[in-house]
Order: structure tokens, then C-alpha cells, then sequence
């Protein structure tokens, strides 16, 4: 599978660029290669609690850029993604990150826009997590936050104007979320197999879905208003065995409906920010269906020009809800934040470097789970920078889904060149 990905993304890749450099040219066609390569290392202090995981990873990640345009303004982007990495086959994958036409136009005191392709879609203004945004399926063997994302194929209408912002997206292919594998730290108990996956629709992976996203500002206040129907980014773990008999989870996709909201309050240094999603169809940690609410509210303040120095701290809290309870399911790991809260600070230097540096804890009041993060992003010149990160996983609840991950408090380097 890898293998078909990989040279199918070379083809469009080898193809993308003769056309800018030849044909492109001589019907008028601009266009701009950028992008990043990661040289990343992983360490691991403590052995794995699973025969055949190791205690060290090293591995690279390609991301390139491909931007093209007429005279019209007319666009095309192709971003594709591979990393490598020597202690995971799993996470050594290729993706199309980006990969999409836009078109754009006028009409009376209002503006359009028609992206056609794959790509990526963020919602939401918290940090701890992003309860609201659903487009996108997670691109979990990147990071344990869940903040990194596979490419969706997808035809997306904005139409902007003085009254606000309004996004229709059909979206005709599901994507299912990446597990890491038998050899993989930061994995459950049972491996979540990645080939057979279970669909409640009988369309599976082809069912239509559709999403939509209001937006507006109202002075100080920015909200937005989601609504979104198909099937569900979130999977139900279903036990069950493979092929060779041996126990494994089975991912099972269900039909969902959620409403969200999401809004930010800007007062002086403070930010108050809210999400909150209304979702049907879903089932819980049991395997029952259960509608329910969940939500993340908190707030930031910012102190400028710390003692008189260029340095900007910031102070973080939120807290996070999910009405199911313990009955909750593990929106990521190690915590499946039904009543969770989370601080954290952030320093600023605002130096030629960028320096900035962030510190967070993540907490369960009902259980004994809780991890602390830190991480510093520095650029050491105009194309390299450095990212240094290490989370420390305090402790987790005997009585949590992620309990056999406690030895897999890791620290992360990456060395970045942007060109």
C-alpha cells in the first residue's frame, strides 16, 4: 500500500513540475516551490511495556510545496507528505496533504470561493483540543495530540460578505485515522488493526458527507457556528482477531450528527475562549449508542513586555467536559478528557530567533492521569530551525484505556530546514 502511495505521489509530483517548468510558462502560469524537511529523534527513557519496542527512533519527514497561478489569480497547490521512520512501519507513511484547485470570484458586495481537491480544514480556538473541528480525519502516528491531520478529498463553496463568513464542504471519502503499530510506543494494549475497518453505512468508505460553518465578528467577539452529518472521524474500537487468530482492535466508523460552536472574547489581555459540539449517532466507551454534549472553556492572558523586557508571557487554563463520563472515549492519549483540566504558560522572547517557549499539564480530576508537556521552538537561521519537546506522563489511572502507554514519556528533537 505504502509503496502504490508513494509513486503515485511521485507521478503527480514529476508531473506538477514539468508542467511549471514547460507548458506552465508559456500560457502565462507563476509559480512557487517552498517546503520543509524534518530530521527528527525520539527517545523513549523507559523500556516499552510490549515485547519488540524500542527505547529510540530516528526518521525524517518530507513536506513539500507546489503553488501554481494564472494571470486570472486561478490556483492550483499540491503539498504531498512522507516520513520515514526506523522503528515503526506504521509510521512510515505517505499522505497528500494538499492537493486542490481554487477559483474565485465576485457577485454583488460579496465574495466566492471553490476549492476542488484535498485538503486541510481547522476549526476551533482552544488548546487543549479541538472539539469542533471534524473535517479532517487525525493523523494519529504523528503525535499523540492529535493536532496533525490527513489530507481530504473534498469540494469546498465559501461565500464571504459584510454579514460573515459561510463554508459548505461535500465531502466524498472517508479517511481512517492512523494507529501506531505492534513496535510502536504510545499504542493500546491490543494493536488497532489499519487494513480491515468496519463502516455502519453501506457505502463505507464512499458515503457522502456534508459540513457546513458560519462565522463572524461582533466587535470583540468571534464565533462560529458548524454543523456537520456523515460518518464519524471518531472511532469505536471493537475487539476482535486477525487473520492469524491473535487478539487485535478493529476500527468501526458509525453515522453521526454534531452542532458546534466555537467563540473567542478579546478583553485588553484577556481571551476567553469556548467550544462546545452537540453529537448524535456516536457510541460510547461500552459500545452503546449515546447522544451527548461536550465542551472546552477557558481562558489566556498575556503579560506584555515583562519587566520591561521584549518577552511575552502568557497564562493558560481551560477546562474540558464530555457528558458521557467515564463512559467517555479516548478522543487522545493518554487522556480522554471527560473532566480534565489544563494549564499552561507560554514565553514570548520575541527575539530574532523566535524563540518561544511552552509548558502545559493536563490533568483528570477523577483519575490519577496526568501529563506534562514543554517544548521550545528556536530558529537558528533564516532556513533552520530547531523544535525540542518532551512529554513526561506523570501518572495514569489503572482504570484508563491508555494505563500500558505510563512508560512512554518521550523527548523529541526535530531539526527543520525550510526552503
Amino acid at each position: 500500500m505504502l509503496r502504490r502511495i508513494s509513486l503515485y505521489l511521485g507521478a503527480v509530483w514529476i508531473l506538477s513540475l514539468f508542467f511549471v517548468a514547460g507548458a506552465g510558462a508559456e500560457i502565462g502560469i507563476d509559480g512557487d516551490f517552498s517546503g520543509r524537511v524534518n530530521v527528527e529523534s525520539r527517545w523513549f527513557p523507559q523500556a516499552g511495556a510490549f515485547s519488540g519496542q524500542g527505547s529510540h527512533a530516528i526518521g525524517f519527514v518530507v513536506l513539500p510545496k507546489l503553488y501554481l497561478a494564472d494571470a486570472e489569480g486561478r490556483s492550483f497547490t499540491l503539498s504531498p507528505f512522507f516520513r520515514y521512520d526506523n522503528a515503526d512501519p506504521r509510521r512510515t507513511h505517505a499522505d497528500l496533504r494538499e492537493a486542490y484547485f481554487l477559483l474565485f470570484g465576485e457577485i454583488g458586495d460579496g465574495e466566492w470561493e471553490l476549492r476542488v481537491g484535498i485538503d486541510q480544514v481547522f476549526w476551533g480556538v482552544t488548546e487543549s483540543q479541538h472539539l469542533v473541528d471534524i473535517v479532517n480525519q487525525i493523523d494519529l502516528v504523528e503525535h499523540p495530540n492529535g493536532e496533525t491531520k490527513l489530507g481530504q478529498p473534498m469540494v469546498n463553496i465559501t461565500w464571504s460578505s459584510d454579514w460573515g463568513v459561510v463554508e459548505f464542504f461535500v465531502l466524498p471519502y472517508h479517511r481512517a485515522r492512523t494507529f501506531p503499530g505492534k513496535s510502536g510506543r504510545l499504542r493500546l494494549p491490543l494493536v488497532v488493526e489499519d487494513e480491515d475497518v468496519e463502516y455502519e453505512s453501506e457505502a463505507k468508505d464512499w458515503h457522502l458527507d456534508f459540513a457546513a460553518r458560519y462565522s463572524q465578528s461582533f466587535g470583540a467577539l468571534d464565533v462560529g457556528l458548524s454543523v456537520f452529518k456523515g460518518t464519524s472521524r471518531e472511532p469505536f474500537l471493537m475487539p476482535s482477531a486477525n487473520s492469524s487468530g491473535a487478539p487485535v482492535l478493529v476500527q468501526h466508523y458509525g453515522q453521526i450528527r454534531q452542532f458546534g460552536l466555537d467563540a473567542q472574547l478579546t478583553v485588553g489581555s484577556w481571551l476567553f475562549k469556548l467550544e462546545a459540539i452537540q453529537r448524535a449517532g456516536a457510541r460510547n466507551l461500552l459500545g452503546m449508542e449515546e447522544d451527548y454534549v461536550a465542551s472546552v472553556f477557558g481562558g489566556e492572558y498575556t503579560f506584555y513586555s515583562v519587566f520591561g523586557s521584549a518577552v511575552d508571557l502568557s497564562l493558560l487554563g481551560e477546562w474540558n467536559y464530555d457528558g458521557r463520563g467515564r463512559n467517555a472515549t479516548p478522543s487522545r492519549s493518554p487522556n480522554t478528557l471527560e473532566n480534565d483540566f489544563f494549564f499552561a504558560t507560554r514565553l514570548a522572547f520575541n527575539d530574532v530567533q523566535s524563540t518561544e517557549i511552552v509548558a502545559s499539564i493536563l490533568g483528570d480530576v477523577d483519575r490519577a492521569t496526568h501529563a506534562l508537556s514543554i517544548g521550545l521552538d528556536r530558529r537558528i537561521s533564516d532556513q533552520l530551525s530547531l523544535d525540542i519537546e518532551a512529554i513526561h506522563l506523570l501518572s495514569i489511572d489503572q482504570a484508563d484505556i491508555h494505563y500500558d502507554t505510563r512508560r512512554d514519556s518521550f523527548i523529541d528533537l526535530s531539526l527543520i530546514y525550510n526552503f
